[in-house]
């Protein structure tokens, strides 16, 4: 018979989801935040703003920011299921 999950094991899950989706969101906004190569292109991003708000350091780019919140988010995934896994 399967015990409920313990509380702590879904909280760690539940943080670790939210670090998952925060490193690929800010994954994709640093993929997609690259400027307009040629003129064409700029003409056709000329409506486009981007936004002047840094989520992190100058020294750590957006990109490198939401791989280490996916891998965070992977990291705390694996002690909740090796967490969980112990209590029963």
């Amino acid at each position: 018979m399967n015990r409920p999950v313990p509380r702590r094991a879904t909280v760690l899950y539940a943080i670790s989801a939210s670090c998952a989706v925060i490193g690929a969101l800010l994954w994709v906004r640093g993929q997609t935040s690259a400027l307009p190569r040629g003129y064409g292109a700029f003409l056709a991003a000329d409506g486009y703003t981007s936004s002047a708000w840094r989520v992190w350091s100058p020294a750590v780019p957006e990109e490198r920011l939401g791989l280490y919140l996916i891998v965070a988010g992977l990291v705390l995934a694996v002690a909740a299921r090796l967490f969980s896994i112990r209590h029963d």
